[in-house]
């Protein structure tokens, strides 16, 4: 009963944590890059980082903080 219930757990594990990524849209990275004061620079270094992510290869995104 143990076997069956870790292979269970172990199954669904698997299948829900699929390799998938989102990246953001043309709209998404416009919007988000309306704020930066170079902001052709900002949407052409985001379309890299959209573009390198779904090929697979690894990248670094800045996280800014949230300001009221």
């Amino acid at each position: 009963m143990k076997l069956v219930l870790n292979l269970s757990m172990f199954v669904f594990a698997f299948f829900s944590f699929s390799n998938e990524s989102f990246a953001l849209t043309d709209f998404q990275i416009k919007r988000f890059c309306k704020k930066e004061k170079r902001v052709s620079l900002c949407i052409k270094n985001l379309q890299e980082k959209r573009s390198d992510l779904q090929e697979g290869k690894l990248i670094k995104i800045p996280v800014k903080p949230y300001k009221r």
